[in-house]
């Protein structure tokens, strides 16, 4: 009995120590490593996670460049889109206009902006587009309405009452996230030039600024402006000039 208790034990020691061994080979702490190994493991599901929600909350910005491309390559014919109050619109050059920078002659983007949406009453968005264009601003879209370029044309050629005035739309998702647009119409007056960042993902922080949304017209939204002496004052004093020369 007295020999089976000690085999027992030595037994029992052996395993011990097999399981102590079992934690170090060649002076390296498995047991460290293994809770490395589990720590990158959820580092990197975190990581897919973030990865998966990015791509989803700039989903819309990304159809919306695809939507540019494919529109472009697909070979349609002009004619058959939209037709503007003089004629035919260039599909190419609304196109390119849209879908750049909305940049001015030297190279940064407009001062004078009117955020807007195709859900806009038409009569308001005839308006607004008349009167920026007089000022020299611009009129900014987010995007596509269902990602498509003929339904944005169709839509727009129903509220642009001159051809010059397509010079002055375009779309600019950065712009939006920019200034934080969050209602339409929002008029903004930039205090200086101001280049948007490149990329989908990239949100500029752009110079002060003055902001004001609500149904008014571009001409009191500019007057506020110029009357409380904000950033953006000197611009919309220039807008309202260019606004009493056009008519």
């Amino acid at each position: 009995m007295r020999k089976t208790i000690l085999t027992l034990g030595i037994i029992a020691v052996s395993a011990g120590f097999g399981a102590a061994l079992a934690q170090t080979v060649d002076g390296l702490d498995l047991g460290a490593i293994q809770a490395r190994a589990d720590a990158q493991s959820q580092d990197a599901a975190v990581l897919s996670a973030e990865v998966a929600r990015r791509a989803e909350e700039y989903r819309e910005d990304t159809q919306t460049i695809q939507a540019v491309a494919m529109e472009r390559v697909k070979g349609l014919d002009p004619q058959a889109l939209a037709k503007g109050p003089t004629g035919t619109v260039d599909f190419d050059e609304l196109v390119a206009a849209a879908s750049g920078n909305l940049k001015d002659n030297r190279g940064t983007a407009p001062q004078f902006m009117v955020f807007v949406s195709l859900s806009m009453p038409e009569e308001a968005l005839k308006r607004i587009i008349d009167e920026t264009s007089a000022a020299g601003g611009f009129v900014v879209f987010r995007g596509f309405p269902n990602n498509s370029g003929k339904q944005f044309l169709a839509a727009i050629s129903k509220v642009v009452d001159k051809e010059d005035q397509y010079a002055s739309i375009g779309i600019d998702p950065r712009l939006f996230r920019a200034f934080d647009v969050q209602a339409v119409p929002t008029y903004v007056a930039v205090s200086s030039d101001f280049t948007p960042c490149d990329g989908l993902a990239c949100k500029t922080t752009p110079p002060p600024f003055d902001a004001m949304s609500g149904n008014v017209t571009v001409s009191y939204a500019l007057e506020t402006f110029a009357g409380d002496n904000g950033p953006g004052a000197l611009v919309a004093r220039t807008a309202l000039r260019n606004m009493g020369g056009a008519r």
